[in-house]
């Protein structure tokens, strides 16, 4: 596959450009160098990033794929003009205008989704899920879980920190994390903080030897990294869980993305319903 350059160019942040872009280039065994151009809201810039694009596909030899999410029209003909060199993908014209004529009225082409953040509720709502995950990371604080919305478990660096925050910052949700450590597995039972919680919990587990080779990141060369300490804690921490009556799964193979969609459907679904 020869080299090739892909722009993810809008008017807003580009997430949702890029993410719609990298989800249908995961279709192709390719690895493509990756050009972000957000905030192009102006002629002038669009006039740049479509010189970018040009100077590119004469270096390389090959037209860069340009996705773009530009709701004026005449910053997204700048870039999508018949002589430009780049094979432009645009989201906007895309589904939009089929919508438009579907729905038989005009969309408010609106740039980008946090243009009105001052006055979202759901962004207020985005923003205290983030500062509760972040208060409650790690077990750092047991006050308010009765606010939390899920309680991730698990052992130390199974994946519970990012999946807290992915769910606060994509969903709203408001996720505490709670490490089972290895005095609750010689107590023998459920942290006490988190028993009147039990249904809000949700655990993660992940293989040994993944976990081993997480740790010894962190920590080489120590009883907390062996091999064999991972093993007894994610044995230990299954057994709990199972009894406990906690639904869980490893994170070993799978993407936060994956992770935070299982924890919505079984522990909110309703999130799942905008």
């Amino acid at each position: 596959m020869p080299h090739r350059t892909v722009f993810f160019v809008s008017d807003g942040t580009g997430i949702t450009a890029e993410t719609f872009g990298n989800s249908i280039l995961a279709q192709f065994s390719m690895r493509p160098r990756h050009v972000r151009r957000p905030f192009v809201d102006s002629v002038d810039k669009a006039w740049a990033v479509r010189r970018e694009i040009d100077e590119t596909a004469e270096r390389e030899g090959a037209r860069p794929i340009v996705f773009i999410t530009l709701v004026n029209e005449e910053v997204r003909d700048v870039i999508a003009r018949r002589d430009a060199r780049g094979l432009v993908l645009d989201m906007i014209r895309t589904f939009v205008e089929p919508l438009e004529a579907e729905l038989g009225m005009k969309s408010n082409h609106r740039v980008g989704r946090f243009s009105d953040a001052a006055k979202s509720p759901e962004y207020d709502d985005r923003i205290a899920a983030i500062n509760f995950s972040l208060a409650h990371d790690d077990g750092q604080s047991a006050r308010n879980l009765e606010d939390a919305d899920v309680i991730l478990v698990g052992v130390s660096r199974c994946g519970k920190t990012p999946t807290s925050l992915y769910l606060a910052m994509q969903h709203g949700i408001k996720a505490a994390n709670y490490p089972l450590i290895p005095e609750d597995f010689e107590r023998n039972r459920m942290p006490v903080p988190l028993v009147p919680h039990r249904a809000k919990c949700f655990g993660l587990t992940i293989d040994p030897e993944r976990l081993a080779q997480v740790r010894h990141e962190r920590r080489p060369g120590s009883t907390y990294a062996s091999l064999l300490n991972c093993r007894q804690e994610v044995r230990a921490a299954e057994t709990m869980m199972r009894r406990e009556g906690i639904s869980w799964l490893s994170s070993t193979h799978k993407s936060i993305e994956e992770i935070a969609t299982t924890i919505l459907r079984d522990i909110r679904p309703d999130r799942l319903v905008y």
